[in-house]
């Protein structure tokens, strides 16, 4: 059986929190523990319009997010919190919940 990493995958589906240092960006990762903490955490601080859904960004293919964005969702464990992850916009915590 293949595991994620090793799969081609065009799509994926995932939500973030968008926030301006790491430093928040660890301390809100330390209080995720399910869906519900990282809806409701992304609401809250999430700098990005998505916020307004829990950060929900829907599904969208490779090369639509900068690339340290597409690096992680198109390798990184499905439903297991990922981050921070640095990009010009900040840093993010991500939470990939499909792929195909």
């Amino acid at each position: 059986m293949m595991n994620d990493t090793s799969q081609t995958f065009t799509k994926v589906k995932a939500r973030h929190i968008l926030v301006a240092d790491e430093a928040l960006c660890n301390s809100l990762k330390a209080q995720i523990n399910s869906f519900e903490d990282f809806d409701r955490l992304a609401r809250e601080y999430s700098t990005c319009p998505s916020a307004k859904v829990g950060g929900d960004l829907g599904i969208f293919g490779k090369g639509v997010m900068v690339p340290e964005f597409d690096e992680v969702v198109f390798s990184a464990p499905l439903n297991e919190v990922q981050g921070p992850v640095k990009t010009q916009f900040g840093y993010h915590l991500i939470w990939i919940t499909n792929r195909k």
